[in-house]
């Protein structure tokens, strides 16, 4: 009985991928039991009191909210940008996983883009601790992402990945459970929806928001011509007299939409193999390189990578939750943890 009692606290350790556009919790034992947006609303009622919601309640009022209710996305850009709001999203987050046993603190492991500056690093940390962890990890996500991608990261051969989030993409090369070479972009999921966002008001003189800007990425977007050409009707605000209209909007115009961002995501993949040694560069030959974040679902960004860089990609299995199934894959090797991780 005792024993049990023990594992069932031992269980409750949790690895967060603490995203730009979403959050996902790995609970020990139970894999991924929580997948929400970055999004916390309030409307102030007083001095003390306030409403608030969390996650998917709260990405719905984005656009839609009366003056009363003011939005917040707490990071930006793969840090923290308003530290009270992370904390608060944090805490409710962890204490929705473990439910009403919110006395019970865990070990966290949290994942960061590789460059964030000795500042932002605390912050997280310190935001973690507010949100009721006992004890904190700091893993970069790139590391994060190649265990979750099931990369053979403690052997001696290169191992190359590509993590496309919502604020940034990680671009790291690593061998024997270090990371030999690494660069962090801010063009990544978010810059996407804004690249689409001003093509359509570029183009077609018509106001949409960076929800259907997604949306629109999500249904039609590719990096890639092919043979199929898939259309959506978009509804929006005319700029010119105010008035709702609806447009339709094809995939090969989000193409031309996205192109610049793409192309800058590739030159940074090509930075990585011009940088690294030789023999790293050489590995990667045969073992290629892999796609994970929510920017992997892109259709046809695997083959125009593997077309510019000219090695074999491969897109992550759910590559939404590769970070945080890689995080949650070290809370079983503690040793391993502490060998990789920034204390």
């Amino acid at each position: 009985m005792l024993l049990n009692f023990i594992a069932s606290r031992i269980s409750k350790d949790i690895a967060i991928d603490l995203g730009t556009a979403n959050t996902l919790v790995f609970s020990r034992g139970r894999g991924i039991v929580l997948n929400e947006p970055s999004v916390v609303a309030i409307r102030k009622k007083g001095r003390r009191s306030s409403e608030v919601w969390i996650g998917e309640d709260a990405k719905k009022m984005i656009g839609r909210v009366p003056g009363s209710i003011e939005v917040f996305r707490p990071l930006r850009e793969g840090v923290i940008a308003n530290f009270e709001m992370a904390s608060l999203m944090l805490k409710h987050f962890i204490q929705k996983v473990h439910g009403r046993k919110a006395f019970v603190k865990p070990r966290v492991i949290i994942s960061v883009p590789s460059g964030v500056t000795p500042v932002e690093r605390r912050a997280v940390r310190d935001a973690t601790f507010n949100a009721g962890a006992h004890e904190v990890f700091i893993v970069e996500e790139s590391m994060a992402a190649a265990m979750g991608a099931g990369l053979p990261v403690t052997e001696p051969m290169s191992n190359m990945i590509v993590d496309i989030g919502g604020g940034t993409t990680e671009v790291a090369i690593i061998s024997l459970t270090g990371v030999v070479y690494s660069n962090s972009t801010k063009i990544a999921g978010d810059k996407l929806d804004m690249d689409i966002l001003n093509f359509v008001r570029k183009n077609y003189s018509m106001l949409i928001g960076l929800s259907t800007a997604e949306q629109i990425k999500i249904l039609v977007g590719r990096a890639y011509v092919d043979d199929e050409v898939e259309e959506v009707d978009v509804k929006g605000r005319d700029l010119m007299d105010g008035i709702p209209k609806t447009i339709t909007i094809n995939s090969n115009e989000i193409i031309q939409a996205i192109m610049d961002s793409v192309n800058s995501i590739i030159d940074n993949v090509r930075l990585a193999l011009e940088q690294c040694p030789p023999e790293l560069a050489a590995d990667i030959i045969d073992t290629g390189i892999v796609l994970t974040g929510g920017g992997a679902l892109l259709k046809n960004l695997d083959i125009r990578v593997r077309r510019e860089i000219g090695v074999p990609v491969i897109v992550a299995d759910d590559p939404l939750s590769t970070v945080a199934r890689g995080a949650g894959m070290m809370l079983d090797d503690i040793n391993l943890l502490r060998e990789i991780t920034s204390t």
